[in-house]
Formats: structure tokens, sequence, C-alpha cells
């Protein structure tokens, strides 16, 4: 079993691809209408094209805003993205005018920032630990 697709909820789609490929750097994978309004948006890592895909879910369902908003007043991400060197990333990333909630961060082996994507969430990034072997 393996990690196919993953989700966030997002309050425009459009704004999200926008953020998602232009800032962030992720490639769109697919952009299929579904419905009147929404679509099936599916980004993935452009260094994994074939990886794992994240579905940019219109966030209607009313559930969706209180529990982001729960999220969001404890400061508490909603996904996790790894990156090579957190202090990089956070440096273009601030250049481009994302704004983060969590400055870099050394916890023991990794290190973490935390990101505000626009559309509803609030995203770490992060080090990935080194292989204990």
């Amino acid at each position: 079993m393996k990690i196919h697709m993953t989700s966030v909820f997002v309050d425009d789609q459009a704004k999200a691809a926008h953020f998602y490929t232009e800032i962030l750097g992720f490639q769109k994978k697919h952009d299929v209408p579904v419905g009147e309004t929404d679509r099936w948006l599916t980004v993935v890592s452009s260094e994994e094209p074939g990886g794992t895909e994240l579905l940019l879910e219109p966030a209607g369902h009313p559930a969706v805003k209180p529990y982001r908003d729960a999220l969001i007043a404890d400061g508490i991400p909603l996904a996790q993205f790894a990156v090579d060197d957190v202090q990089a990333e956070y440096e273009r990333l601030t250049a481009l005018g994302v704004r983060f909630t969590q400055e870099p961060l050394e916890m023991g082996p990794v290190t973490t920032a935390v990101l505000d994507d626009t559309c509803g969430n609030l995203i770490q990034i992060a080090t990935e630990p080194a292989d204990p072997q």
C-alpha cells in the first residue's frame, strides 16, 4: 500500500493553483471541470512528477471551516512538505511575499517553518530527519 493522493481544502481553486504552482513550485497534474464551478485539480512535486498528488479540494463542506479555523487558531499546520533547506526556502518564499507564522526553527534533527498558503491553511515545511542507518 502507498499514498497516491492527499488533499488540502482551499477557499479558491484558481488562487490555490497559482500559489501552489507559481509560488511553491509544484506542477499541475490534473485540472478537470467537475460540476459548474469546481475542478479536480491536483499538483505534484516538480522533483517527483509521478509521485503523490495533492488535491486542491474546494472547501465547501460545512465541516471544513470550523476545522480549519480551529487549526489556524492553535497554529497547527494542515500539511507538511519536505525541503532540502528550510532557511533557503524561507528566504525564497519570503522574497515572493509569502507570510510565515513560524520562522525557521531547529527542533532536534529537523528544522521547520510554517507558512500561510493564502487559501485558508497553514503549511509546514521541514527538512527530513537524517536516516538513522
